[in-house]
């Protein structure tokens, strides 16, 4: 069965202090998403990847990518993230496939995560990479009082890939998109809400952040030199 990397890059750099999306940010010589590409381009067990973007940088996302062989499809994002990835997903024309979900602003998903996903839907339909929560969790109500505090044996941060055989996440959007009142923003919140599929969660890593603020950005970058 085919693996096939989907990544999303139609976000934005506001919350970075960019006048251009984060995903362009260099460094060293690379952007952010080629180093993202990167990472599935040299996986053994990947065999295509897609690209979703904005309108505006189509173009720059295909000449920045255009030199990775595993990269078959840029293709128009949507309104929000929940719409890039139905996009993505319907570009697939493979009776089934195992998809792995990932945020392009996450450049140092290491080979050992993407391995982990693959062998993972093996057994199961649904994946989603995670970390056990280290801070405690406040539930507050509207007058911003704690409402509760759930225990953090059952939280854990989400990460990506989010990891689906592909009837699945076809479904999810299916289902998703005949409900108007549909506020889900991520995929497994739409294999929860709209199929009967349990998400596994397996192990991701701290160093395995989303690029969101400045600091991030240095983050990666000693990260990358490190290494």
């Amino acid at each position: 069965m085919k693996n096939i990397a989907l990544l999303l890059a139609s976000g934005s750099g506001k919350r970075c202090g960019l006048d251009y999306p984060k995903q362009f940010a260099l460094i060293g010589d690379r952007t952010i998403l080629e180093l993202s590409v990167e990472a599935f381009q040299s996986h053994k067990l990947i065999d295509e990847i897609i690209l979703v973007t904005s309108q505006d940088y189509i173009d720059k996302v295909t000449e920045l990518t255009n030199k990775y062989s595993k990269v078959s499809n840029v293709v128009l994002g949507g309104e929000t993230r929940k719409d890039s990835s139905c996009n993505g997903i319907n570009i697939i024309n493979d009776e089934e496939a195992n998809v792995l979900i990932h945020d392009a602003v996450r450049p140092l998903i290491s080979e050992q995560i993407i391995s982990n996903c693959i062998e993972s839907l093996n057994q199961y339909n649904a994946i989603c990479v995670g970390i056990p929560s280290t801070d405690t969790i406040l539930m507050i109500d509207d007058d911003e009082n704690i409402k509760n505090i759930p225990s953090r044996k059952f939280l854990y941060r989400a990460q990506t890939p989010q990891c689906f055989k592909l009837g699945v996440i076809k479904e999810a959007h299916k289902k998703a998109a005949l409900d108007e009142k549909c506020s889900v923003t991520d995929d497994c919140g739409l294999v929860i809400n709209y199929t009967n599929e349990k998400i596994h969660v397996i192990s991701g890593s701290e160093d395995n952040i989303k690029v969101t603020y400045k600091e991030d950005i240095e983050f990666v970058k000693k990260k990358i030199i490190q290494n």
